[in-house]
């Protein structure tokens, strides 16, 4: 199996070493780079493209939320896992719609964090307590935040089937072993979800189906 490349954007060193001691525990991780703000992360992805960018917010030059909208933009493939000490619901739902892939506190645990990068790079999202399905569900109903969908989304049953399964958090594998299709072919899928429902990621998906009460 593939190891899966990391890249570090974080203006504190010492965060940076700790986190690189602990991806060498991992022998499925293989550390690229490490930037220390948003402008050089891009500048070495231009060159080096990580499959998964863990991306701290306060950094000086660009910060973690535009780098983040940038990546969204310019490399839709690639896994951003945001690291900060905010805990403010409706900041972590605004972040979450504009492309990361999760969330976690920036005193999280190492074994957490190796943990959120094989989940986004398997399912494209980590929902830990933080962002997790319920807490979405709770306020998308309560309308504490408002996701912006596409009006009047129609979607097949096999749509429909697919995307109940990625809101368990199963990985295109599983999924197409579970309905006898090839993994291939629930990314398409997948993909079309997304432009259909008119978000950005698998974690867009997800606040869609709370929302519109497709998953319990």
């Amino acid at each position: 199996m593939a190891k899966i490349k990391i890249a570090i954007a974080d203006d504190y060193k010492i965060y940076r070493e700790g986190l690189k001691v602990s991806f060498a525990q991992d022998d499925k991780l293989d550390m690229l780079f490490e930037a220390d703000n948003g402008e050089d992360l891009l500048k070495n992805i231009e060159t080096n493209k990580p499959d998964v960018v863990i991306m701290d917010l306060k950094m000086p030059v660009m910060d973690g939320m535009e780098a983040t909208q940038l990546l969204r933009k310019k490399y839709p493939d690639i896994k951003v896992v945001v690291v900060s000490m905010y805990d403010d619901d409706k900041f972590i739902i605004h972040l979450m719609e504009i492309g990361a892939n999760g969330y976690l506190f920036k005193n999280a645990e190492p074994d957490e964090i190796r943990k959120a990068i094989h989940a986004v790079y398997e399912n494209g999202y980590y929902f830990n307590d933080i962002v997790n399905k319920a807490l979405l569900k709770k306020l998308v109903l309560k309308g504490n935040i408002k996701p912006s969908f596409n009006q009047n989304v129609e979607l097949t049953e096999r749509e429909m089937q697919v995307l109940k399964l990625i809101c368990e958090e199963k990985t295109a594998t599983e999924i197409g072993k579970e309905i006898f299709l090839s993994p291939r072919s629930v990314e398409g899928i997948r993909q079309r979800l997304i432009e259909k429902v008119g978000v950005r990621n698998t974690a867009g998906l997800v606040m869609f189906a709370a929302k519109n009460r497709i998953v319990d």
